[in-house]
């Protein structure tokens, strides 16, 4: 994969300048960013496709099912499988509530450098929080079982009453809960609807190249910065005319 950026585009850090601004905070997407779900998604989505009597899909096709939340991963499936019309979405929105809740953290693993990373912004004061669309409950048990409970000030994982991303609302709430004005807050993610939300509420986005989609869909969807590497996040600095 190309890692150069292309003239015009978002810049990689340039490590040895360091945000020491504690008024700075982090909210993380949790799958393909904190995360390799990956193997997850795609079992649990195989399975309940086998359970309808529907054809499974390889791993790598789930990248972009993934991303907009559990319901339009089953639309996704669906239309992939031939059923265009989503004849059978509530059939296997069904089956997959079920087969996620048991493999919800199934070979998740975390990605290379990022527990250490998220222990040095701690350890420099940052407040740290997570926004995902995967269900919060679930959420909730993935980051706790990866990362502990003592790293992150708030994961929010999907709600009934508040929109999925790229809606700003659950950005904004986050920023309510750590308690930043959201033009101080570092949105990091690996995903169009990741860079959508950040710049959606007014915050500062960095997308990553570990996680799921490639450089391409960041740069289109209006990464302010690209990075390849979790500890490149020590020094991203928001530049003072956007704060």
């Amino acid at each position: 994969m190309d890692h150069k950026p292309r003239p015009g585009g978002p810049q990689e850090t340039t490590m040895g300048t360091m945000n020491m601004n504690n008024n700075t905070g982090y909210i993380f997407d949790l799958d393909g960013t904190l995360s390799n779900t990956l193997e997850s998604l795609s079992v649990s989505g195989n399975l309940a496709l086998k359970e309808i009597g529907m054809e499974p899909f390889e791993m790598d096709r789930y990248r972009y099912f993934v991303g907009d939340g559990a319901d339009e991963l089953v639309r996704r499936m669906l239309i992939a499988d031939g059923d265009t019309k989503c004849e059978y979405y509530d059939e296997l929105r069904s089956a997959y509530r079920r087969t996620f809740a048991e493999h919800a953290d199934y070979k998740v693993t975390v990605y290379e450098g990022m527990p250490e990373t998220l222990r040095e912004l701690k350890k420099r004061g940052h407040k740290l929080a997570v926004l995902s669309n995967k269900p919060h409950k679930q959420a909730i048990e993935v980051v706790h079982k990866l990362y502990g409970e003592d790293i992150f000030d708030h994961i929010q994982g999907n709600v009934r009453d508040i929109p999925r991303k790229p809606s700003p609302e659950g950005a904004l709430l986050t920023a309510g809960m750590i308690g930043l004005d959201p033009a101080r807050i570092i949105y990091v993610g690996d995903t169009s609807t990741d860079m959508q939300t950040g710049n959606n509420a007014g915050m500062f986005t960095v997308g990553v190249l570990w996680g799921f989609r490639d450089r391409k869909e960041l740069e289109d969807n209006n990464a302010k910065l690209i990075i390849q590497h979790p500890n490149e996040l020590l020094s991203v600095v928001i530049p003072t005319d956007q704060i």
